[in-house]
């Protein structure tokens, strides 16, 4: 997870005076300058200059924008990853890899890539101890170093089952191999492998002997390489090296015999001529070392590189030794070496002798060198010598091979001998390093089954001998290395860029990136670039592209091919003169003719090649082929053993790639997939050429490599000087090196990070989303870190929708939403989103493993607590037959058993230990066969497989080579007969023009015969012959002076012409200056733009990463939030627990005092019972002394003693219980505080650690407060509108609340006059009361009365309860319907203002519209009178066009009658004719002026039109504009009127429902009126007959027969209430009919029969309908007016009038008990 490291004050004051001052980079030729920017008014300076001040020495200087660019704050300085600096530019990335180099840290993360500067030193980084350091890491937890890419390649490797890939780029000497070298030591010493087959110490040797045999000192590089290979580890299932192999390819073998000035051969030559003991030069005969020797193998001359050399051979026979090569391979190995020296010291002539033969100059050499090769000198020199004289033929058909060496074109150039001698040597050690090559891979090949591989590619790195200051050109093997470096970067750019805008193309990704340049296809093209007709055998040089590899091969074969041939057709092809190719030309001529120039990395680094004699590359020669055969055959069994055991088998593959061998099954798949690049389409056909050998070679490369994720690291050339200019040896290991050392070379530096484009990879890095997974693949992964969505779905639930999945997944996960982006297929995380993920998964992995551990040990816990019981019971069971044999051994048939018993099982046990013994035997023996048999099975099919895998890639090859042969044939067929075809056309037009030519030439004879023969007649018949002779001499001067007046007419038309060229070179000068300059101006804009759009991306990543780090902030907040609120709950639970405690406490205490007294009180007692103890004591010895007592005296004392001890000895135990009850009580007490104190120092820690992560929130968030502040004012503002609009709303309400008051007040005024007349009617009843009371009978009658009044009162004051519900819920509902309505009203009136607005803007829009119609109509009228205008312009000017054409004709004439006339006058000719032409002539010329006016006219009008018609443009334009504003503005007011809309329609549904509810109430409240008014007409007839009965029962109240009336009286009463309840009946009218019932019951009351009844019949009790209550209060008026005021002030409209009559009945009956109630 990203650390959020908390700064100081003064780093914080620091970064903003840092950005306070603008600091900013001043690029110049020396490197980069910090300065600072100085602010300048506006026009001081001229546009694009900007003022700087230079930081060490304080300068101001006027400089161009571009030159300048942001710098870092120095927080940035020694940045370990690239991507993560503020500002991005080259100057930023280059300070801080100088930082860092400056402090010996050489490695950089640059994105997904690694940045390695060599250190020109051995530094002490690459130990042991620092690779444990890296094992297991993630690339985020660990620092840069070359460990962590390999880490990353291992656990990428491990995690998703897929082949890697580490490939190691940059020029030679900047430490690629070095690297390579550490990658595959980390990578064996961590993952380990089976049995430990694969050590460090092995690997250490390998490296070693590959040294020896493939590095040599160059230039560039002391010890640099100089072959290209893979190394493969192949890992197992348990992520284990299983096996191991190494392919070698592209070996630079010519540098044994040939190579540049001041180079050396191959290492291994040295060290063997410094090395070899007594018994090895004995046998090599190295004791005399030859003078000179043509290959340049010479022994070293100074005694420290003798010295080390011999060093380094005891380490690499030792090396040998760890690789299992035995001392006869070895010594194979050293004869091949001693041959080629011998050779080099034999030489060769230099011309042929008499005989026409080429042969050695030195015999005696020869001789060695055939001994050691185990042949004799004859066998020797015809291997190398025979067969040449016819010269050498270049394999151009798919069946050349060896055998037609014989067959070539004697035309060709014959071959010197020292070349064939060179060949020769060459194939010698090309078959020794491939050998050497088959013997590490058996060395480090097994049979184990392996999963997947990582690969490590290490090719030489970029060749430029300039930068050794060498005056020579590069070779063609120099060009090799560096065409593969180019196809690297190639891929590089292909993985980094377009894979990765493909991918997001794909997934609809939209990424705003600068234009990205192309990848260096063009350098590549121009070597490697293939034909269309490359399956095609032709001889004919075609115009078709094709690259230097291709040409070497047909100027080979061609008969008159050479070098100058071949880079005229390269430069015809790629040079800057071709018009053809887009973009700027790589490939430039030199300064001598051989020499031609070619950009590499990007056009950045151009070298210089020296073309003289790179035909012989593309030419074969049988002595290099005849080498292994010579090897094969020779007499010395330790070679021919070795290389008749590799002939049978596909190590090699067409002699170029070497280690294809190997057990395992990953390394036969590399195999096949090498072999099918060399056997599939043209390769087919071309892999014999040696020059296409190149190309197929790199492609294999390349395709392996493409197969796998690859991880890609630069390798940077510090400084040129110290790559080994001079041949200077490197810092050793153990000295220190030079202060100078650490320094770097910013230009050089520059250039290497411009040929890598690694700004613009770190660029797509931050702005894209490297990180990325399928859906269903990151749902699986991280799934766990929300486990509340899988308790949600469950275990086994289904995801139909991986994205709906993934989406749900992230929203839990709380991620910032700029930091990924959902695709079609898969979610893409910006750069640290992922492995914060993974990180979070770890953790979380972690948690879970714990807890699941935690379970299994709590599980085998009880287990083993179940188990310890078990043995519990099955010991006590042992002790208990322990026991009953203790009791039953002595028994007689016990001893007869236990005696007997084994006797009778030994027989037994003995059959059937023999039996077992037997089976063992058998089954081992069964097992052994088996396991016999299943080895020979494995070896069988091993060794099968491999056999069917070579007849695979054998038949494979083949049937590519048919295939091959067949498309060759057919395109060879139709090629064939197309070219028959045209020739026998061409036959026939060559046939038909050459008769037209016959009879032509037969014409032209006869014609001129017949003219002199008629010339020559006419002179002999005209005898005076002066008339033709006139004609005759006047034809010959009118020739004469036409030729003269043509020649005339020609000159002045050629010096017009020669003006007009001038003019129009001058012009195209003009021109092509005026284009160059807005070329540079355009330019320059392009280069601004892209600095200010990097600019600009820097400053959005910059944003983004402070919003992430925002919202990392606010869930800490949240987090730290949460966490102190359950800090403060676990804070007061612990006060309360404190309280509680401290009252337990006191308790306890005021419990041990009570017990305390409660002892006291007994100690007390004691002592008085011990007092009276003794008195009886005393008493007892008096009465011993009187022993005149009775014994029954005696006996009642001895009771009473008796029963006074029981009491001392309860007493006594009842004492001790109360102590030990005080001491349990302290000792709680005691407890109590202990755990008190405990909790309250708890509490205090935690209380300062609480504290202390507040106090550091607190500042963490004070930063983000003043941030938010500023967010906060931009809210005020649109919170000053909302308010506003508030405020307008709250005035409607408070109008609305006027109106509202308004009808409170008129109904309050109607309460009070009810509440008058209600007064009234209650005065009345109290006199009516008053007169009862008076008149009351007796006091059990008033008993009795109050008995029921209390009754009545408890039923009334339930009904109370009830009512006073029903009202606040009446009340609610009304308070709703009331806020409905003004909402209602509000919305009404914003839905009104709405529409108006909307019917304004409407009118508004179409008034535009129609003045948009009237101005499109003008602009289309416009449009079609400038289209007629133009048409008529086109017409006018092809009139003057043809005017023109006239006028020059009529000129002609005129020159023409001008001629005439001229002759005519000197013929005597007459002057009318002259006349009328200058008549002519004047009219054509008037003609011509009023044309000349008329175009004037036109043009005149064809430009007013045009101002016209951009008018009205701008006019469109502002039209459109305007109407796209009104267009926002009606749809942000449609949005407004739908979002109003849906508020309406809510607000009218709840108005619905209280409207509903509103009817049903009025419908209930009208049935009650209409049965209340049905009810009253019933009671008048009742209680008149009442009126009438009154008086009599008031006569006959004591007689004894007034039972019948009562009871009939109650009957009355009691349907008088059933019928009320049926009709629930409530008016204003009824209160005089209410009282007279009232009376009624007073009256039945006084009796005392009837209270029996009334109570029996229970009408009193529930006689009322729930609709309608009668009450009576005993209060004051002012406490009624009160309440009617509060009820008033609550109930409003339709409420009050409903219950009114209710409040009325309630203020009536304020005097009198309620008597009658309702539930």
């Amino acid at each position: 997870m990203e650390r959020i490291m908390v700064k100081t004050e003064e780093q914080i004051a620091a970064e903003q005076a840092w950005y306070g001052s603008e600091k900013v980079w001043l690029v110049h030729k020396d490197g980069f300058s910090l300065a600072t920017m100085v602010k300048t008014e506006p026009g001081s300076l001229p546009e694009g200059k900007v003022k700087i001040r230079l930081e060490h020495d304080g300068t101001l200087l006027d400089v161009d924008e571009d030159d300048v660019e942001k710098a870092n704050p120095p927080s940035y300085d020694r940045s370990e990853d690239l991507a993560s600096l503020l500002y991005l530019n080259e100057s930023s990335v280059m300070h801080s890899l100088r930082q860092r180099y400056g402090g010996n840290l050489i490695h950089t993360y640059a994105g997904a890539n690694m940045v390695v500067i060599n250190p020109l030193s051995t530094p002490s980084m690459y130990s042991e101890k620092v690779m444990h350091m890296f094992k297991g890491c993630r690339r985020e937890d660990s620092a840069p170093h070359i460990y962590a890419v390999a880490q990353s390649a291992y656990r990428n490797l491990l995690t998703t089952r897929q082949d890697q890939s580490i490939v190691l780029l940059g020029k030679s000497g900047s430490g690629k191999t070095t690297n390579c070298q550490h990658l595959v030591q980390y990578l064996v010493s961590i993952a380990g492998s089976t049995g430990k087959i694969f050590s460090a110490e092995k690997w250490q040797a390998v490296y070693t002997i590959l040294e020896a045999f493939g590095n040599s000192a160059t230039a560039m590089n002391t010890n640099a390489s100089r072959f290209s290979h893979i190394v493969s580890l192949d890992f197992d299932q348990a992520g284990q090296v299983a096996s191991a192999s190494i392919q070698t390819m592209l070996l630079e073998k010519l540098r044994v015999t040939r190579r540049p000035e001041a180079e050396s051969t191959f290492n291994v030559f040295y060290y063997m001529m410094a090395g070899a003991d007594s018994t090895l030069r004995t046998e090599l005969h190295f004791n005399h070392f030859a003078e000179n020797s043509a290959f340049g193998i010479l022994p070293q001359s100074k005694p420290e590189d003798k010295q080390r050399s011999s060093q380094q051979f005891t380490k690499l026979q030792a090396a040998m030794k760890v690789l299992g090569v035995s001392g006869e391979e070895q010594k194979a190995l050293w004869l091949i070496l001693g041959a080629i020296y011998h050779l080099g010291a034999a030489g060769a002539t230099k011309d042929t002798d008499e005989a026409g033969r080429r042969q050695f100059a030195r015999h005696e050499w020869a001789q060695k060198a055939a001994y050691l090769l185990g042949c004799s000198l004859e066998e020797l020199s015809s291997s190398i010598f025979k067969h040449q004289a016819k010269g050498l033929q270049h394999s151009t058909s798919f069946r050349g091979g060896p055998d037609e060496a014989g067959q070539g074109d004697s035309s060709g150039p014959k071959v010197t001998a020292l070349e064939c001698l060179e060949a020769m040597a060459s194939g010698l050690y090309s078959e020794l390093f491939t050998l050497v090559i088959s013997l590490i891979n058996r060395a480090l090949k097994s049979s184990q089954h392996s999963l997947c591989s990582l690969l490590i590619v290490d090719t030489p790195g970029f060749q430029n001998p300039r930068m050794a200051q060498r005056r020579r050109g590069a070779t063609f093997e120099e060009l090799c290395h560096n065409y593969t470096q180019e196809r690297l970067q190639t891929l590089f750019h292909e993985r980094t860029f377009v894979q990765e805008l493909e991918r997001y193309k794909e997934e609809n990704i939209e990424l705003a990136l600068d234009d990205i340049e192309s990848s260096t296809s063009l350098s590549v093209a121009a070597i490697d670039q293939a034909s269309t007709q490359a399956l095609v055998r032709t001889l004919a040089r075609t115009d078709e592209a094709r690259g230097l590899l291709w040409l070497m091969e047909e100027e080979a074969v061609q008969p008159g091919g050479s070098e100058e041939t071949l880079l005229e057709r390269l430069f015809n092809y790629y040079g800057p003169a071709q018009g053809e190719n887009k973009g700027p030309s790589l490939l430039l001529k030199g300064e001598k003719p051989h020499l031609f120039l070619l950009g590499h990395s990007h056009g950045t680094d151009w070298v210089e090649y020296d073309a003289q004699g790179w035909l012989n590359h593309a030419k074969h020669n049988p002595a290099a082929q005849n080498a292994a055969t010579l090897l094969q055959d020779s007499q010395k069994k330790n070679i021919s053993g070795l290389f008749m055991g590799r002939a049978g088998g596909a190590t090699v593959l067409s002699g170029s790639i070497a280690g294809l061998e190997g057990g395992s099954q990953l390394a036969l798949r590399r195999a096949t997939s090498m072999r099918k690049t060399f056997t599939t389409g043209m390769a087919a056909v071309k892999k014999k050429s040696l020059c296409i050998q190149i190309k197929l070679q790199v492609d294999a490369l390349i395709d392996t490599v493409r197969r796998s994720r690859v991880h890609f690291v630069h390798c940077l050339l510090p400084k040129a000087e110290a790559v080994g200019g001079g041949g200077e040896p490197r810092v050793a290991h153990g000295e220190s090196p030079d202060s100078g050392l650490m320094t770097l070379d910013v230009s050089l530096l520059r250039a290497q990070l411009r040929g890598s484009k690694l700004l613009d990879a770190l660029r797509i890095y931050r702005q894209g989303y490297p990180d990325h997974m399928v859906f269903s693949e990151f749902r699986r992964r991280f799934d766990v870190l929300v486990p509340h969505l899988t308790k949600k779905h469950g275990r086994h639930y289904i995801v139909t929708d991986e994205k709906r999945a993934v989406e749900e997944l992230l929203e839990s996960l709380e991620l910032e939403k700029s930091s990924y982006h959902m695709g079609l297929s898969r979610v893409f995380f910006r750069a640290g989103t992922l492995p914060r993920l993974e990180e979070q998964r770890d953790v979380q992995t972690r948690r879970n493993i714990t807890l699941f551990q935690a379970a299994c040990r709590g599980y085998l816990a009880r287990q083993a607590f179940k188990k310890r019981k078990i043995q519990d019971l099955a010991i006590r069971c042992i002790q208990k037959n322990i026991k009953k044999n203790r009791g039953v051994k002595g028994w007689p048939w016990w001893k007869l058993f236990t005696t007997v018993r084994p006797l009778i099982e030994v027989q037994l046990t003995e059959e059937q230990i023999r039996g077992k013994d037997e089976e063992i035997q058998q089954l081992k023996q069964k097992l052994e066969k088996v396991e016999k048999e299943r080895n020979e099975l494995r070896l069988n099919t091993d060794r099968l497989e491999s056999r069917i895998t070579e007849l695979s890639s054998e038949l494979a090859d083949e049937r590519n080579t048919g295939e091959s042969a067949s498309q060759l044939l057919e395109t060879e067929t139709s090629e064939r007969l197309r070219l028959e075809k045209d020739m026998k056309d061409l036959q026939a037009k060559f046939d038909s023009m050459k008769k037209q030519m016959e009879s032509m030439e037969m014409e032209v004879m006869e014609a001129r015969l017949i003219r002199a023969s008629e010339l020559n007649g006419e002179m002999d018949d005209d005898d005076t012959g002066g008339e033709w002779r006139l004609k005759y001499e006047r034809a010959i001067r009118e020739i004469e002076f036409t030729k003269k007046r043509l020649q005339q007419e020609f000159d002045d038309k050629l010096e017009v012409e020669q003006q007009n060229k001038r003019q129009l070179d001058r012009r195209i000068s003009d021109l092509q200056a005026d284009n160059e300059e807005s070329q540079r101006n355009a330019q320059q804009l392009k280069k601004k733009c892209q600095r200010l759009t990097a600019e600009l991306q820097d400053t959005k990543l910059h944003l983004e990463s402070q919003q992430s780090r925002n919202h990392d902030l606010e869930k800490k907040q949240r987090k730290f939030d949460s966490e102190q609120s359950a800090a403060q709950e676990e804070v007061q639970r612990e006060r309360s627990q404190r309280e509680k405690l401290a009252r337990e406490k006191d308790m306890l205490t005021g419990e041990v005092f009570s017990l305390r007294q409660q002892l006291e009180d007994k100690d007390l007692e004691m002592c008085a019972v011990n007092l009276k103890l003794e008195q009886l004591e005393a008493e007892l010895q008096d009465l011993n002394s009187q022993e005149s007592k009775d014994e029954a005296s005696l006996a009642k004392v001895r009771k009473q003693l008796r029963d006074m001890e029981a009491k001392v000895k309860d007493q006594e135990e009842e004492l001790d219980e109360q102590a030990g009850t005080i001491q349990m009580l302290e000792q709680a007490k005691l407890r109590l505080e202990m755990e008190m104190e405990r909790l309250r120092h708890t509490h205090s820690k935690e209380i300062e650690s609480k504290d202390d992560e507040v106090e550091e929130i607190r500042q963490s968030c004070s930063k983000k407060l003043k941030q938010m502040e500023v967010q906060l004012e931009e809210e005020y503002d649109e919170k000053q509108k909302v308010l506003k609009e508030r405020r307008e709303l709250e005035a409607k309400l408070l109008s609305a609340q006027d109106e509202v008051r308004h009808g409170d007040i008129e109904t309050e005024k109607r309460l009070r006059k009810d509440l008058k007349r209600t007064k009234a009617l209650l005065a009345d009843a109290q006199i009516m009361l008053d007169h009862m009371k008076n008149n009351a009978p007796s006091k059990r009658e008033i008993a009795q009365l109050k008995n029921q009044l209390e009754e009545s009162e408890f039923t009334c004051a339930a009904a109370v309860k009830a009512r006073k519900s029903m009202e606040v819920e009446i009340e609610d509902l009304h308070v709703q319907m009331e806020d409905i309505s003004k909402a209602k009203q509000a919305l009404e009136e914003q839905l009104s203002r709405l529409q108006r607005e909307k019917n304004d803007l409407q009118s508004r829009m179409e008034e535009d519209q129609e003045d948009l119609n009237e101005l499109m109509k003008k602009h289309k009228s416009a449009v079609a009178q400038s289209a007629q205008n133009l048409a008529q312009i086109s017409d006018l000017q092809a009139q003057l066009e043809e005017t023109m054409k006239e006028k020059q004709e009529i000129q002609e004439k005129m020159q023409a009658l001008q001629s005439q006339l001229e002759f005519q006058e000197q013929s005597m000719v007459e002057k009318s004719l002259v006349s009328r032409q200058e008549a002519k002539i004047r009219e054509l010329e008037t003609k011509l002026e009023f044309e000349k006016t008329q175009v004037k006219r036109l043009e005149s009008l064809v430009a007013r039109l045009k101002e016209n018609l951009e008018k009205l443009t701008e006019e469109r334009d502002q039209r459109s504009s305007s109407e796209n504003r009104e267009k926002e503005q009606n749809k942000r007011l449609q949005r407004q009127i739908r979002d109003v809309k849906e508020e309406m329609g809510e607000l009218a549904k709840k108005e619905a429902e209280a409207s509903r509810k509103k009817h049903e109430l009025e419908m209930d409240i009208e049935s009650l009126e209409a049965a209340n008014q049905s009810l009253q007409a019933d009671l008048k007839l009742a209680f008149k007959r009442i009126g009438d009965l009154q008086a009599a029962i008031e006569d006959e109240m004591e007689s004894d027969d007034n039972e019948d009336l009562i009871n009939s009286l109650q009957d009355m009463v009691t349907k008088y209430q059933k019928r009320k309840n049926r009709t629930q009946g409530d008016s204003d009218t009824d209160s005089e009919v209410e009282d007279r019932v009232d009376g009624v019951k007073s009256w039945l009351s006084k009796n005392k029969g009837s209270t029996k009844n009334l109570s029996d019949d229970g009408s009193l009790k529930s006689s009322s309908p729930p609709g309608r209550r009668r009450f009576c209060f005993d209060r004051s008026d002012e406490e009624e007016e009160e309440e009617e005021k509060e009820e008033g002030g609550a109930s409003q409209g339709s409420y009050r009038s409903r219950y009114k009559y209710s409040s009325y009945l309630k203020d009536s009956n304020s005097e009198d008990k309620p008597s009658e109630t309702s539930t």
